[in-house]
């Protein structure tokens, strides 16, 4: 790769992981620069997700304590989220470039609106959390949680923009449990749809290998550094300057479709 585009996928990663760790929403930055590089979509959509790993994994390790007793549910909604991933990725590859093309803005769109709906979802899901008891019964029936993250991790295989937020949503509102642990449990399950679809991707895709080390690395880099700064900068005005960044991506593309 040229220097000055490694240099635009260091910035690219970095403002995703900081974005993602204050806000959530950083693919929204990584997957167009990736199509405005050059990328065809279908392999700027594999390289965005592989790229996302690291910063899952993070995530996940920095929720280890949370994770205390949700051992059935980490298998049980793991091997579901294996399955969905599978045939996301699997959906993803065996359409056409042309289909993937035609659908990726209008996914940018879904994407742009979930973030921006992110406050009342985190609402939603916070006041189901307060009805959660200490003592929850960890047999609980996953039969809806089980339904649900199945439809989140298909899409997380064909397009991961957007995937912690979906994913909160479903668990904040199926399991009667609190915020921080259904946090940790999405992170868990974000890292095992990511890693499905990292293997999946490395056997039967064309995966920019060099591109997704720049935005790996720089995305862990950028999580630090929202982890650290996040707290003196105004997550709405964030917010909202990546939903509009969305909002201008979709138009983009959809104008480049309809030329």
């Amino acid at each position: 790769m040229e220097l000055e585009t490694v240099v635009l996928l260091a910035v690219a990663g970095t403002a995703s992981g900081a974005i993602n760790a204050i806000a959530g929403g950083g693919s929204l930055v990584t997957f167009p620069t990736l199509l405005a590089l050059g990328y065809p979509p279908v392999i700027a959509n594999v390289t965005n997700t592989v790229a996302a790993l690291p910063g899952y994994l993070g995530g996940a390790w920095g929720y280890r304590r949370e994770l205390s007793g949700q051992r059935r549910r980490i298998i049980v909604l793991g091997s579901i989220t294996m399955v969905g991933a599978v045939l996301g990725s699997a959906l993803l590859l065996i359409g056409s470039d042309r289909t993937f093309t035609a659908v990726v803005p209008w996914l940018v769109l879904g994407s742009t609106l979930l973030l921006a709906a992110q406050p009342a979802l985190t609402s939603l899901v916070r006041k189901q959390a307060l009805t959660a008891s200490a003592s929850a019964d960890p047999r609980e029936p996953l039969r809806w949680a089980s339904l649900g993250q199945l439809g989140v991790a298909v899409y997380g295989g064909y397009f991961n923009a957007g995937l912690g937020i979906m994913m909160l949503g479903v668990l904040g509102i199926s399991l009667n449990e609190t915020l921080h642990r259904v946090n940790a449990l999405k992170s868990v399950l974000s890292v095992v749809a990511s890693a499905v679809s990292l293997v999946y991707f490395a056997v039967f895709a064309a995966v920019s290998w060099p591109a997704a080390g720049v935005i790996a690395i720089a995305g862990l880099l950028g999580g630090w550094v929202g982890a650290a700064f996040g707290r003196r900068l105004p997550v709405p005005l964030l917010r909202w300057s990546v939903v509009t960044f969305g909002l201008i991506v979709f138009l983009v593309l959809l104008v480049k479709n309809a030329s």
